[in-house]
């Protein structure tokens, strides 16, 4: 399991909603959210390829998107599907 935290131009691009139907496709379980500094953060849990694949997609994001920097560490949780949570 990962905790990812997405910074750039990431609000406001359907970023978080983009990937949702990534992690779904895949078969990713986890959240994502908005965060009150302007960074998207992410908690993802699924096999290694899997992780792998969206840590990748979560480097371009959707088209909008302008993403500087993913940060990438240990995340921790359990989930049955992957959400799109409320600001935190």
């Amino acid at each position: 399991m990962l905790h990812l935290e997405i910074i750039g131009l990431v609000q406001g691009v359907y970023y978080r909603a983009s990937m949702v139907e990534k992690a779904t496709s895949i078969g990713v379980t986890g959240w994502v959210r908005n965060r009150h500094d302007g960074s998207v953060e992410a908690m993802v849990a699924g096999h290694e390829s899997a992780l792998q694949e969206i840590v990748d997609w979560a480097r371009e994001g959707p088209a909008a998107a302008v993403v500087r920097d993913v940060v990438v560490s240990e995340g921790e949780g359990c989930f049955d599907a992957f959400e799109q949570r409320q600001t935190g």
